[in-house]
């Protein structure tokens, strides 16, 4: 399955801003910066990349119901539930 571009445009946007806030932990690792403030900072870029996969996954399950030809036995029910818990 094949995700929409256009859908999918919060997700790169929320994946842009991890990319920043990952290369602010690097910075601060770098500058020897506190510890407090560093494990913050990446437990928000894990946050939101948690975030962005979940959004991923739900476009995936919504296209897979909405475009499907209403045969549940033909959605892939442990594939999406395999890509949902590898997020956990």
């Amino acid at each position: 399955m094949e995700l929409d571009p256009t859908s999918m445009k919060p997700v790169i946007n929320r994946i842009k801003r991890a990319q920043g806030q990952l290369a602010g932990v690097l910075r601060l690792l770098e500058e020897g910066r506190d510890c407090e403030d560093v494990v913050t900072q990446l437990a928000a870029v894990s946050k939101a990349l948690d975030r962005a996969g979940f959004a991923i996954v739900a476009s995936g399950l919504q296209q897979c119901l909405v475009q499907g030809d209403g045969d549940v036995d033909n959605l892939d029910v442990k594939k999406m539930e395999k890509l949902f818990l590898s997020l956990a």
